[in-house]
This record gives structure tokens, C-alpha cells and sequence, in this order.
């Protein structure tokens, strides 16, 4: 019992409070990405644009958000595909898509607006066409900009550890 009080003129109470409320959040941003991926049908229901291959429809730092359904994919949609042995999806437009009709199998052409040509040096080696399962989502809209942290963030990993230790060391010592 004394132990107990010792630990309480300690104040580590407040502190394990805050890891908790911390641990809390951290929880809490995971439920609502889990969340967003069932409503949306994507596994990445939000991608930042990379690079200016978008032009001048989106910039790079553009926010997109996705959604993916079972309808047909059409020329002119603006897609976020992955392709194997790349870890970055790719966000660009449908140029062509052919509907196989023994399969219903879907082939897919995409390029970048501000590209000169397609994008079949982007796939994998000798891969002319994606098919649905290399699309992660379709684009229902994006926010300009907002997505430059997370640039900022991959370019200069020591700003994402300083922004998180910053933000964790806040939490901690916060007062209710």
C-alpha cells in the first residue's frame, strides 16, 4: 500500500494518463483510416499526387481522395493504379480500356496529362496493358496542396521525426 503512494507523489498517474489519451489518438486515427477503407472500397482511400505528370488538372502536393466500385473503368477517369514491383501508385488517366468478351476482363491504357507518351514503360516488363486488380481507386475529388507536408515529410525523413516527437512530447506534457 505504501508503494502505491509512493507512486502517486510521483505523479506518474498524470503521466501514464497522457501515454494513454496518446495511445488513444493513435488508435483512433487507425479506426477511422480502417473505416474510410470500407466505405470507400480502396485500400489507400486518400494519395497524395507526387508529380507534375497531372498537369495542369492536379499539381503535385494535390490531396486525392478515392473510391472504387464495380463499374466498368472508362477512357478519360483519372485513376490510381500500382503496379508490380513498384511501392508508389501512380495517378493518371485512362486513355483506352477494352472490354474482353469471353472474360469481361477489362484491359487499361494510362498517361499522364503533362506526359508525351503512355504509360507502358511504367509497367512491369512486357506489360502492355493494367487490368482492374492493378487499380487501387478512381479520383471523386482532391484537395489543392494540402498533401505537401507528407512531400515535405519523405524528402526530409528528420522533419516527419521532429514533427512526431513534437507532437508526442505535447501530448505528454499537457494538462488535461
Amino acid at each position: 500500500m505504501d508503494r502505491i503512494k509512493f507512486l502517486g507523489d510521483v505523479k506518474i498517474r498524470p503521466t501514464l494518463i497522457q501515454l494513454l489519451n496518446l495511445g488513444m489518438i493513435i488508435c483512433s486515427a487507425l479506426m477511422i483510416w480502417k473505416g474510410l477503407m470500407c466505405i470507400t472500397g480502396c485500400e489507400s482511400p486518400v494519395v497524395v499526387v507526387l508529380t507534375g505528370s497531372m498537369e495542369p488538372g492536379f499539381k503535385r502536393g494535390d490531396i486525392l481522395f478515392l473510391h472504387m466500385n464495380k463499374e466498368p473503368i472508362r477512357a478519360g477517369e483519372i485513376v490510381v493504379y500500382n503496379v508490380d514491383g513498384r511501392d508508389i501508385p501512380i495517378v493518371h488517366r485512362v486513355i483506352k480500356a477494352h472490354e474482353r468478351r469471353d472474360t469481361g476482363e477489362i484491359d487499361i491504357l494510362t498517361k499522364g496529362d503533362n506526359n508525351q507518351v503512355d504509360d507502358i514503360t511504367l509497367y512491369s516488363g512486357g506489360q502492355l496493358w493494367l487490368n482492374r486488380h492493378h487499380i487501387i481507386g478512381r479520383a471523386i475529388g482532391y484537395l489543392p496542396y494540402v498533401g505537401y507536408l507528407t512531400i515535405i515529410m519523405t524528402e526530409m525523413p528528420i522533419v516527419k521525426y521532429l514533427l512526431i516527437g513534437v507532437l508526442a512530447l505535447l501530448v505528454i506534457t499537457s494538462e488535461e
